[in-house]
């Protein structure tokens, strides 16, 4: 699904990842999958049959578009944002003064042409996930008039009126607006439509999703939750309120001492801890408790189910928890039967493809089935819930899996690819779907195709690329062994700053 400009995360840079392993935590990169759209032209901007991502050159910044061919030329200091890179919408800020904190934006469309012009400011709604993974709120922005500030959506379309003094995302939480007014915060949604009202001294989210509810603090000070409807769910009668619930059980504050209590405010686990730290998925089961620093599993009754033993535990699906014993994790049951031994750096759930990707501290990973069995074992490069497969190296060769673990080829995986990444003495070339060799093996290293029919190809240890016909875009001239991605469009290769996500022609070594 799309949350407005995600960053697009092409094949690793696997000599790169292998270089700074010991230095970052490890991330599984996933391609984002384009979705076809219907082509529509707006005034104001609007959804077209491209996509246009930022470009860096010369120290200043531009767009171009899915071709390689630049639509707004470099020539801006600050970068410009594209909230969403199927609308030809570009919110470039200008006369920035660091020392006053004052700038001015303006927004142009794939002509050059300003739009959006009735307003003083226009900006992008930013947000992150947990991992400080920057993405935009769909379909909507915010522009000042006056001092106070509203939302449109990307036709110019007014969703919020212009009455506010500050909007921003509720951070992690996708489809919720923090909008003060008056000094009193509210929440509304991407749509503008009100969910809780701006009568709060502070609000945050409770959970992970604007349907999870709200914990709210009143002009006393104190704490309660609503729901997205603006209903009252716990009363303003607490000194806190943690961010774990589940089943209508909540953690609270109350006196001094933390304990759950139900919707309707009433005592049901009161002692036997030190701190809540999760409610079970299964209703009524219990929580995982914290106990001179350990982790274990309680029923609601007081009754110990798992020992406080573990440096962390966390309910992967009902009855199964990852635990973390020092620097390894493994996998136990409700019976602390451990079904997963404590051999690896990282285990995590896929709740979609229902499988555990086990990880050790070189990178493999052991991909188990949801009976703890090892069904196939590599370098995850890409899990795709989408498509429902996911892609392993294997020695020296990509293969992709669907989720029952069958091995599929490649042509049936990546679909609207015309050219395959093939191997043969050594060096790489590329095929058709027939397997007819279309470029010769000549590299020393290369990637699939991406989304927009661009391969990079390496020879004598630079990096060039070749387009869905085979034929070189640019010859091999960067060098690139610094960058964790190695992607391009056209000529434009992905920039050295991942969480930036731009494209340039810079770093000739």
């Amino acid at each position: 699904m799309s949350r407005g400009k995600r960053y697009e995360e092409p094949k690793l840079n696997l000599k790169k990842v292998f270089a700074v392993i010991l230095a970052i935590v490890v991330i599984i990169m996933s391609v984002f999958i384009i979705r076809g759209v219907f082509s529509r032209e707006s005034q104001n901007g609007g959804i077209t049959s491209k996509t246009y991502f930022a470009v860096y050159q010369d120290n200043k910044w531009g767009v171009i578009d899915e071709n390689g061919d630049i639509v707004i030329d470099p020539s801006y200091e600050e970068m410009i944002i594209i909230p969403d890179n199927k609308t030809d919408i570009f919110l470039c800020t200008y006369d920035v003064n660091y020392d006053t904190g004052e700038y001015s934006t303006k927004a142009l469309n794939s002509q050059n042409k300003e739009i959006f012009t009735d307003y003083s400011k226009i900006e992008a709604i930013p947000n992150h996930d947990k991992n400080q993974n920057l993405w935009y709120e769909d379909n909507v922005l915010k522009v000042e008039k006056d001092g106070k500030w509203g939302t449109i959506d990307n036709t110019g379309k007014q969703l919020l009126p212009i009455e506010y003094d500050s909007i921003q995302a509720l951070e992690g939480v996708e489809n919720a607006l923090l909008v003060e007014k008056d000094g009193k915060y509210g929440i509304a949604d991407d749509t503008g439509r009100t969910l809780v009202d701006t009568t709060y001294a502070e609000i945050t989210n409770l959970g992970k999703t604007n349907r999870d509810g709200y914990i709210v603090k009143d002009d006393t000070g104190l704490y309660g939750i609503v729901d997205n409807a603006n209903n009252v769910i716990l009363q303003n009668q607490y000194q806190e309120i943690q961010k774990v619930s589940g089943n209508n059980l909540y953690v609270v504050t109350q006196d001094g001492t933390q304990k759950v209590v139900n919707a309707n405010g009433e005592d049901v686990l009161t002692q036997g801890f030190e701190r809540i730290a999760g409610i079970l998925k299964t209703e009524g089961q219990g929580v995982i408790f914290v106990s001179d620093g350990k982790y274990g599993v309680m029923a609601l009754d007081g009754q110990v189910l798992i020992e406080a033993q573990y440096d962390n535990l966390v309910e992967a699906k009902a009855n199964v928890f990852i635990a973390t014993r020092g620097d390894t994790q493994g996998i136990v049951d409700i019976n602390n039967a451990e079904n997963v031994p404590f051999n690896y750096t990282s285990i995590s759930y896929n709740e979609t493809a229902d499988i555990y990707i086990a990880e050790d501290e070189n990178l493999n990973s052991n991909i188990m089935n949801n009976q703890f069995q090892i069904q196939q074992t590599g370098i995850l490069i890409e899990l795709n819930t989408d498509s429902g497969y996911f892609e392993l190296r294997q020695g020296d060769e990509y293969k992709y899996y669907n989720f029952r673990f069958e091995e599929r080829d490649v042509k049936d995986v990546l679909t609207n690819n015309t050219l395959f990444l093939a191997k043969q003495d050594n060096q790489y070339g590329y095929v058709d779907k027939q397997g007819n060799v279309v470029v010769e093996y000549t590299y020393d290293d290369a990637t699939e195709q991406n989304a927009y029919g661009f391969a990079a190809v390496k020879k004598d240890g630079k990096w060039g690329v070749i387009n869905n016909k085979g034929e070189v875009v640019q010859e091999p001239i960067y060098n690139l062994d610094d960058y964790l991605i190695i992607d391009f469009i056209g000529k434009w290769h992905f920039g050295r700053d991942v969480n930036m996500n731009y494209y340039c022609q810079e770093d000739i070594n």
